[in-house]
């Protein structure tokens, strides 16, 4: 039903409601012989020629009372759904309104509010998209910039060190046995010379780490202890069973072992390295293990040592870490890992 007709019925019910109520209180109070009792009847100590206008006020205003509710509350339905049109709230329902022409613009609000909901949809969802391109050409960016000071470095500092370390080794050896000042202070600088050099292959993990690839856990574990055996003027030993895990979980304990070793090779001054990769019914463990010169586990600043890192790894995949470290006695790092269902490879 359209507004339109909706006043005109409502406003012929009003007028012929007022009519017969008119008719009815005019020929019972004045009947026609005498018209001039229209001025001298009284009802309710008013003249009768009073009383219509009176009623036809008092009846005008009621109807514009209601009809100005109904409008207000239709009028406000629809200032609602304007407010809260937003692509996550639901609007107002068409059908509350008894109206045709309310009832309209209701469905297109709703209409526009569905077109607004996939306009947001797909703005996200290209925003997503964007920001995964932009970290992806960052996170490439930093990979190539790593990758190049880490061949600038070993092209020009580690051959210099190494070259270094050769001349002052050969210095050291051509001199006749002696304790004197000289010779002490010779060895010290071929030593700070071979300290240089771990640091240098402890820096080259973090800048440029390798990657398991899809190889095997064992497989990466043995060529990188392997590289570092050829590399480094430490003794390295291992013993790495064969385990299939999850490769997320293999690349956890990959870096965790990595970052274990560059500990190692920056601050232990060690000149053995043992690692064991073993499983044990449920529990894949992995235990580092040098005989460096250890520090205090309990007053070791938050963060040093790379021990963060490690644990934040091992938290990931729920592995109990253990460390075991002694002044003057080594270093022993120990974790856990449970192996779930589900966790195990099929590879």
């Amino acid at each position: 039903m359209t507004a339109l007709r909706r006043q005109m019925i409502t406003g012929t019910i009003f007028a012929a409601g007022f009519l017969i109520i008119f008719s009815i209180l005019f020929f019972a109070t004045f009947p026609v012989h005498d018209w001039s009792l229209l001025w001298t009847r009284q009802i309710w100590h008013l003249p009768f020629v009073f009383i219509v206008p009176i009623l036809s006020l008092f009846l005008g205003l009621a109807t514009g009372f209601i009809s100005g509710n109904y409008w207000r509350g239709v009028l406000r339905s629809i200032d609602d759904s304007l407010t809260e049109l937003t692509p996550d709230k639901p609007g107002n329902k068409a059908d509350s309104i008894h109206l045709e022409e309310a009832q309209s613009i209701l469905q297109h609000l709703e209409r526009l509010r569905g077109q607004m909901a996939e306009q947001t949809q797909l703005a996200q969802k290209m925003a997503s998209e964007k920001s995964a391109i932009e970290e992806k050409a960052i996170q490439k960016i930093v990979s190539d910039e790593r990758n190049r000071l880490a061949r600038e470095l070993h092209d020009s500092v580690s051959q210099q060190l190494f070259a270094a370390s050769m001349l002052m080794s050969t210095i050291n050896e051509l001199r006749p046995p002696s304790d004197d000042t000289e010779t002490r202070q010779l060895r010290l600088v071929e030593q700070t010379i071979h300290q240089s050099q771990l640091e240098m292959r402890a820096l080259f993990l973090h800048l440029r780490p390798a990657q398991l690839h899809g190889k095997q856990l064992r497989e990466g574990i043995e060529e990188l202890l392997n590289e570092l055996r050829q590399k480094v003027p430490m003794t390295i030993n291992w013993t790495i069973e064969q385990v299939s895990l999850d490769k997320g979980i293999e690349d956890q304990i990959f870096r965790i072992l990595q970052e274990s070793v560059s500990n190692t090779l920056r601050h232990a001054k060690a000149e053995t390295l043992d690692v064991m990769l073993i499983r044990r019914e449920k529990t894949v463990i992995m235990r580092i293990t040098d005989d460096g010169i250890g520090f205090h586990p309990d007053t070791a600043k938050p963060g040093s040592y790379g021990l963060q890192n490690i644990r934040e790894r091992a938290a990931q995949i729920g592995a109990q870490l253990k460390l075991v470290s002694v002044p003057g006695k080594g270093t022993s790092l120990e974790i856990k890992v449970p192996i779930l269902k589900g966790d195990e490879s099929n590879d």
